[in-house]
């Protein structure tokens, strides 16, 4: 019999999945577990609820996700530091959440990422370069969003929110199950425009689901600073959004969350929100000093806790993982990060007719004008 990595747990609400609750109801149904779902820790969560444990290869899957996913965001660090990228905003030691978004969704579902998600990207499958454009300075989005079914990377904070909404409510409208599921950090829960999608999400019962990484911080401000409440989960229930919080080094419990919110969510039962509970062990980008207001010793004691060490652990106790694939994961990351290394070193090739790409499907008569006056003075040098 296989060893369980633990009893998990979350909240278990007093309506079946996947039902509905109008105004007035018992707010019970939404509020989330009252510690953070975990399977990796000793005690294996201590909530009543429990959500199913996910599957070996999808574990192993994480893994090898995580440890490319790691190589990568080190290497594209690096690059910011040799000027090869405008700036980078390292997603280090949140591999667990960005991996666990990214393999909660089917293919035809649409992802909505920030700008510090593009692990996630490049888990979803997305040219590591081309997750990189933004970045690099190159255009405000280097991957086709439609073909990849994930929305341009966010800077502003929460103004996707409703964009996932509205996009996951008009999919069902067109008769889809498509879910989509927005990427936030815990300074965008302070953003009116977090609010209004959580509110909209609500009464259209929209088939969404919003990931909060509450990594502590928002740039330099700690959470204590932003919000009051027990938790950023509890910020769903007023608007009658069912929540929950997990342990967002756990990989095995934030996979076992969003599945279970994904398809909660595409089978009727209306938008969630989910805070994870991580850390960014890097700055904030590579223009940023930690330093300044957070200790070191805060940032070792969740190194203690980092997401690739405890699912490893985890695997190689249960017999699922070895020394041979653990060395097979880290060499193809490296192959992975050596690739990203040589083509972003290249200088791009540009040309000033590029200026007029999509801009308009169907460009207008005077940015046509405009285009063959251009193409003209070309010919011409």
């Amino acid at each position: 019999m296989r060893k369980p990595f633990g009893k998990g747990g979350g909240h278990m609400s007093n309506r079946p999945m996947g039902t509905k609750a109008g105004n007035g109801a018992e707010p019970s149904p939404w509020l989330p577990s009252p510690v953070p779902v975990s399977l990796l820790s000793p005690d294996g969560g201590t909530a009543s609820r429990t959500y199913p444990e996910p599957s070996p290869e999808s574990l192993l899957t994480a893994y090898r996700k995580m440890v490319l996913g790691r190589r990568f965001d080190e290497q594209a660090t690096a690059l910011a530091r040799q000027g090869r990228l405008a700036v980078h905003p390292s997603s280090l030691g949140q591999e667990a959440c960005q991996v666990g978004a990214a393999l909660a969704l089917r293919a035809t579902d649409w992802l909505f990422p920030t700008y510090r998600d593009c692990v996630a990207l490049v888990s979803r499958g997305i040219d590591p370069v081309e997750a990189l454009t933004l970045l690099r300075g190159d255009a405000h989005c280097g991957y086709d969003p439609v073909r990849h079914r994930t929305a341009p990377q966010c800077t502003p904070l929460a103004t996707h929110a409703a964009h996932a909404a509205g996009l996951a409510h008009g999919e069902r409208l067109k008769g889809t199950d498509t879910v989509a599921l927005a990427l936030v950090g815990d300074g965008a829960t302070s953003e009116g425009d977090f609010h209004e999608a959580l509110n909209l999400a609500g009464v259209l019962k929209a088939p969404v689901v919003f990931l909060v990484q509450n990594n502590g911080y928002a740039i330099s401000v700690p959470l204590s600073e932003q919000c009051a409440a027990p938790s950023l989960a509890y910020k769903g229930v007023g608007y009658g959004v069912r929540s929950e919080q997990v342990d967002g080094n756990d990989a095995a419990a934030v996979l076992a969350v969003l599945t279970t919110a994904v398809e909660d969510a595409r089978a009727g039962g209306g938008p969630w929100l989910v805070e994870a509970h991580t850390y960014r062990l890097g700055p904030h980008t590579s223009a940023d000093d930690p330093s300044r207001y957070r200790t070191a010793a805060e940032a070792d004691r969740w190194r203690e806790r980092d997401p690739i060490a405890r699912l490893e652990s985890a695997l190689r106790e249960r017999g699922l993982l070895t020394d041979a694939d653990a060395k097979t994961a880290a060499a193809e990351a490296e192959a992975y990060a050596a690739d990203v290394r040589e083509r972003l070193s290249a200088e791009p090739e540009l040309t000033p007719e590029a200026l007029f790409d999509h801009v308009f499907t169907s460009p207008p008569p005077h940015l046509a004008d405009q285009q063959a006056l251009l193409r003209a003075e070309l010919e011409d040098c």
